[in-house]
């Protein structure tokens, strides 16, 4: 039986009072809340715009509609990311091109960006992993070289800054997740940010079926009749019992942020002599946000040649955590590696070494805030009496 969860939401009374706000107005759809909890948002990261959605993949659905992706194009994407990162490139009609990443950092690798260029790319996604930016200055400046826009995938990044800047105002468009697993959550749902004025207005209306008045602004103007649809929209909003959830998420955001980042360093502090486990790296520059604590096994250095073999130890590890009441995770999965994209594209395990062994041998440990002492204890304690070998 799990006693300790990878993750669990933050809950108290301020969210059971507002999520009831909509139910009792009877306004459950997109509206005030909505409205409120954008706002909200795009003050804490300092973006101009800010658009919420149903769901991190609809924002990023949305930013390649509205960055006019095209049937045939090309788009830079990391092999080690949830998969909707790819997926959303595929439902353009697009191809999403793999790039290895960094095994330390669990990053796309900006050294081999430039090479998988072809003069049918287009744009950039990287991807902040598990809460660590993704190394923006030399991104940018290929983007500006060959003329490409530049899409930041921040699911896991909020709380995350890359030089003193909060992920997702780099590119011309960021997006978030608010997934129970992330730092903030509204169970399901996402946030488009941009400092492109054009893009959050077509941004606003693709996520409402194309309309360029949504449902609460014909209501608060009293106008009757259907709005216009310029655009081949798609139904991605938010509902305002999210909004109102997500409202009182970002009224203690700071202090959420603060406890995954007192947990993880706990972790640091006591995994500094298990030289088998790479904890997290934070680069100088870099304020990572914990998402996840992701760890790699590796009690040798890892290769294509014995990572089979350090998989079955990785899993003994895993099974070992269980019996002692301790959920873990892989970090994610190397889409290119998955069914869809390996049968469609011929990928194999060493075309993205580095993101084959993060799957094989990534090892995400429970982090949440509200856990206690000693749920992280009895966590340490576990891993410390692991045999290797």
């Amino acid at each position: 039986m799990i006693d300790i969860p990878i993750t669990k939401p933050y809950f108290g009374p301020e969210e059971f009072e507002l999520i009831r706000k909509p139910l009792e107005s009877g306004w459950v759809v997109q509206g005030p809340y909505v409205r409120q909890f954008e706002e909200m948002f795009a003050e804490f990261v300092g973006a101009p715009y800010a658009v919420a959605t149903s769901s991190c993949t609809t924002a990023l659905h949305i930013a390649i509609a509205a960055l006019e992706v095209q049937p045939g194009d090309e788009v830079i994407v990391p092999a080690f990311t949830w998969v909707a990162t790819a997926n959303v490139v595929e439902y353009i009609g697009a191809k999403p091109v793999f790039v290895d990443i960094d095994l330390a950092t669990f990053n796309i690798n900006v050294n081999c960006i430039e090479e998988a260029f072809t003069p049918r790319t287009v744009g950039i996604i990287p991807v902040h992993l598990f809460g660590l930016h993704a190394d923006m200055e030399p991104i940018l400046n290929l983007a500006r070289k060959h003329h490409l826009w530049v899409l930041e995938d921040a699911a896991c990044a909020f709380g995350a800054y890359y030089h003193g800047v909060h992920a997702g105002l780099f590119g011309n468009v960021g997006c978030f997740s608010f997934h129970p697993r992330k730092a903030i959550t509204t169970g399901e749902g996402g946030m488009f940010i941009t400092r492109e004025e054009s893009l959050a207005r077509t941004a606003r209306a693709l996520r409402d079926h194309g309309a360029v008045t949504s449902d609460l602004e014909r209501h608060r103007e009293g106008v009757m009749g259907l709005p216009e649809f310029p655009y081949l929209g798609y139904n991605y909003r938010m509902t305002d019992i999210q909004g109102a959830l997500g409202v009182a998420q970002m009224r203690r955001a700071t202090w959420l942020l603060e406890e995954r980042r007192r947990i993880a360093k706990r972790y640091y502090e006591a995994f500094d002599q298990v030289p088998w486990l790479r904890c997290p790296v934070e680069p100088e520059g870099f304020v990572h946000s914990y998402q996840a604590f992701v760890c790699l096994f590796a009690p040798e250095e890892p290769s294509l040649e014995n990572v089979e073999t350090l998989f079955l130890q990785r899993q003994a590890l895993a099974h070992f955590l269980a019996k002692r009441g301790i959920a873990t995770r892989p970090g994610t999965h190397a889409p290119p590696l998955l069914e869809y994209y390996r049968d469609k594209y011929g990928y194999r395990p060493e075309d993205f070494p580095n993101a084959y062994i993060a799957e094989k041998l990534s090892l995400a440990l429970p982090l949440f805030a509200g856990m206690t002492e000693s749920q992280q204890e009895q966590v340490i304690q576990a891993v410390l009496d692991f045999q290797v070998g």
